[in-house]
């Protein structure tokens, strides 16, 4: 049986995890993907992850400085419906396979490119290593907590490479669709760095305001300087360890969650006690504490939240939760451990794949669900080199004759490649939300339900609205009392007319209100539904409240981040479990990169599939993806069990980086990243020091081999060598010499995205808000050769209420009545 995307011609040509995770999505769904290796294979091989990314995939060693092996990729991509590359432009074009050479030997095909750092800006020409984009942003610096050194911390989580394999496949999944009609392919075009600006749900929004209302707003971090928490969040997403040593992280944000926490906990009296009542009341309703809150008090109810989780073992918890949905709390797990987790195992999110080399391979399952048209998983990862053969007797079979396009469809140059696609979201917060949003920059229309309230994200931060700016994007808000009888009626109606509809309600709760995938597909046997919740559609999690920390934490992010910097046992010392437990929360997500932002992404790309697949004659389908199985994706490089198998690459006890090549160094004045892990890099990176340190003569470091067992003791010659220029010295010579080395910028990442670094590189837009006017926002994350982008604004609740009411048959009169009667609100 073959996957919905049978007969889809994929090409890779690079050497990058965000191409292998994006040709993973294809090869899952049947497409035929011919990973393009250099001689011996691509470094992925060398980690144990690339039995999951690799599977189902063909593989033939090109070397593409030769120039009759150059011709051969070329010919593959003649005959490809798609290609992806992460080679720079440079490289593209001096092996002949740029975009605009291979266009003119097949005028269909779909090219996706992506770069470290974008085509514009002082960053263009270098190399694009993960661990120099999060450097450079400032990452490293937003994690900083997770060690108690002073100075930066490294992240082994692949966050920036995440974001950009989905921002690309959403253009490519767009750009396809827009084949359907015009039959012509094009250039997409995204980089990590622009794309790990959609991991952050408002703080690039706090920063403008914090420019433009000095005296009216500021964001205050959530803990003071004395260490007392300055928001309620310390509580609500408590971080904990049990009698027995778990680790837990609570998920009480909504004000009832954590009511029902206090009265878990035994702290109902805290409300009738004169000394607490006022405090706890404003945890409970408010998020930010002010300062004449009493330090101390806040350090006590913080210690007594400590204790009486240690108070407990795991299992007692774990009864609490069991009678209670609205009391949760996740493992923080290590390593592999959310292959085993109950509610991967429940929705049959994890399979085992026999290997030739290594036997069976327990693994994640496809990134979604179908429910017609599964992934066909089986096939393991390729041998190196195993399918040259008759790749290249197919590839001398193909023409390079140049083909003239197709006459395109009129007006499709220029035109929105999603426009037409109309969503349904059913949804709150930005895990699954912003997945949509992410469409609404390519042209798909958005009708958001909002709930009389409004989604919680207006009020999350305390700046009216500043929550929600960047999640409404492009959205119209439809705002409804959905527990209304009339509400149903209303949404059927909607839905007749849309093409997908995306939902993140808990288990039971769409259904309940009458809007779940049975009731709207009865009225639309067309339309694709996905699901998007934290956990998942089914027992035992699926009503369990999920947010970024909860997942952070039960996916094992935060614990791949941290390391051995959190070591297992139970401290006696409230001291330490608090720095611990911050420690925790810095390695599961700042305003750098979270795994709401994760989820979202990954949203986007579930929506874009499914529009093509509709668009394809497969629509009509049922679709899952959840939190917990996009972090299980994103963490690939180590997301795999097998007999035999060897360690990830895992940061050093410090959290410096992964090696002495790819790791961050303190220079004269500040800290740099180094990257320079490949074989070829090394001598330039030799000549590049020599006037600092003689490596070339040192028999420690002769080979490979040699620096890898050595590793320690050249990490402490290159310290002691880069100590003798400033950062920004550093970053100058060794690019001018194309080594990967950036100065680790010190500027808050939310500021980056929003200031000079992002308009030099092309990544902002200024757009008119109908709540703050004239503010700076990223733009679209992909841009087309053929298609357009649009920078959309947000909306205030309730703004298309009335509008989207009369398109869809309503009279004045019964909008009137909805009003009166509390059943729909007019913004």
């Amino acid at each position: 049986m073959g996957g919905p995307l049978d007969g889809l011609k994929v090409v890779e040509i690079g050497n990058s995890l965000t191409i292998a995770q994006a040709g993973n999505l294809f090869a899952d769904f049947g497409a035929e993907v011919v990973s393009v290796e250099p001689p011996g294979g691509v470094s992925l091989r060398s980690e144990p992850g690339f039995r999951f990314i690799g599977r189902g995939k063909q593989s033939i060693v090109l070397d593409l400085r030769d120039k009759a092996e150059a011709e051969v990729a070329l010919r593959l991509a003649a005959g490809a419906d798609v290609v992806l590359t992460s080679l720079r432009p440079a490289a593209l074009e001096r092996f002949g396979l740029s975009h605009e050479v291979v266009a003119q030997v097949n005028p269909r095909v779909v090219y996706g490119s992506v770069t470290g750092w974008g085509r514009v800006g002082p960053l263009r020409d270098a190399k694009g290593y993960e661990g120099l984009i999060m450097a450079k942003i400032g990452a490293n610096v937003a994690h900083q907590r997770m060690t108690t050194r002073p100075g930066p911390a490294f992240l082994s989580v692949p966050f920036a490479s995440w974001s950009a394999s989905q921002t690309l496949l959403q253009g490519i999944f767009a750009a396809l669709l827009e084949r359907e009609s015009s039959g012509i392919g094009q250039l997409v075009e995204t980089s990590l760095a622009h794309s790990l600006g959609g991991l952050d749900p408002w703080t690039q929004v706090n920063a403008y305001l914090t420019t433009q209302f000095p005296d009216a707003f500021s964001s205050a971090l959530p803990i003071a300087a004395d260490g007392s928490p300055n928001s309620s969040f310390t509580y609500k997403l408590l971080v904990a360890i049990t009698k027995d040593g778990h680790w837990l992280q609570f998920s009480e944000v909504q004000p009832r969650l954590f009511d029902a926490f206090i009265h878990a906990a035994g702290f109902d009296w805290m409300k009738e006690d004169p000394r607490w009542a006022e405090f706890v009341e404003m945890c409970i309703n408010t998020v930010n504490i002010p300062d004449s809150a009493d330090a101390a008090q806040r350090f006590e109810f913080w210690n007594l939240l400590l204790a009486e989780v240690r108070n407990r073992t795991l299992a007692e918890w774990q009864a609490v939760f069991d009678a209670d949905p609205n009391v949760f709390a996740e493992v923080f797990r290590r390593g592999t451990a959310l292959l085993h987790h109950p509610q991967l195992e429940a929705e049959g999110q994890t399979v085992v794949i026999a290997d030739r080399e290594h036997g069976d391979v327990l693994q994640p399952g496809a990134l979604i669900r179908l429910s017609d048209t599964p992934a066909q998983l089986g096939a393991d990862a390729p041998r190196v080199d195993e399918h040259g053969e008759q790749l290249r007797a197919r590839a001398a079979a193909e023409s390079l004759a140049p083909q003239a396009p197709k006459a395109a469809a009129s007006g499709s140059a220029g035109a929105l490649p999603l426009a037409g696609v109309t969503v349904l979201e059913l949804g709150t917060y930005y895990a699954a939300p912003y997945g949509a949003t992410v469409l609404t920059d390519l042209g798909a229309r958005v009708i958001k339900i909002e709930e009389l309230g409004g989604d919680p994200m207006r009020k999350a931060q305390p700046f009216p609205e500043a929550g929600a700016i960047k999640v409404l994007q492009g959205k119209e808000s439809v705002t409804l009392d959905l527990a209304a009888p009339e509400t149903k009626d209303i949404l059927a109606r909607i839905a007749q007319s849309c093409d997908l509809v995306l939902c993140s309600f808990r288990m039971g709760v769409a259904d309940r209100l009458g809007v779940g995938a049975d009731a709207l597909r009865a009225v639309n046997p067309n339309i694709m539904y996905l699901d998007a919740p934290g956990f998942g559609i089914k027992a035992p999690y699926g009503n369990r409240p999920a947010f970024a920390p909860t997942i952070a934490a039960g996916s094992g992010i935060a614990m791949r981040n941290a390391g051995a910097l959190v070591p297992e046992g139970v401290p006696d010392d409230f001291d330490v479990i608090r720095r611990r437990a911050l420690q925790l929360q810095a390695a599961g997500g700042s305003s750098a990169a979270q795994p709401d932002g994760v989820a979202g992404l990954a949203v986007g790309t579930a929506l874009g599939f499914a529009a093509y697949l509709q668009r394809k004659g497969l629509g009509g389908q049922r679709l899952l993806t959840t939190m917990l199985q996009s972090c299980a994706h994103c963490l690939s490089e180590d997301m795999v069990e097998y007999a035999d198998r060897g360690l990830a690459p895992t940061a050093d006890a410090g959290a410096h980086g992964f090696s002495a090549l790819y790791r961050l160094y303190e220079t004269g004045d500040g800290w740099v990243f180094l990257a320079a892990p490949a074989p070829h890099e090394w001598a330039p990176l030799v000549r590049a020091l020599q006037r600092e340190v003689d490596l070339d003569h040192d028999p420690r470091f002769a080979t490979a081999a040699d620096r890898q067992n050595n590793d320690a003791a050249l990490a402490e010659q290159l310290g002691l060598a880069l100590k003798s220029k400033t950062a920004q010295q550093w970053e100058e010579s060794l690019l001018a010499q194309d080594i990967g080395c950036v100065a680790v910028g010190q500027t808050p990442v939310e500021q980056v995205f929003m200031g000079e670094f992002a308009q030099q590189h092309g990544w902002l837009e200024v757009v008119e808000s109908p709540v703050l006017g004239d503010y700076p926002r990223l733009g679209p994350f992909v841009t087309f050769s053929r298609s357009s982008s649009v920078a959309a604004v947000g909306c205030t609740l309730g703004q298309h209420t009335e509008q989207v009411l009369v398109e869809f048959g309503y009279q004045p009169e019964e909008i009137s009545d909805f009003v009166t009667r509390g059943i729909a609100y007019l913004g």
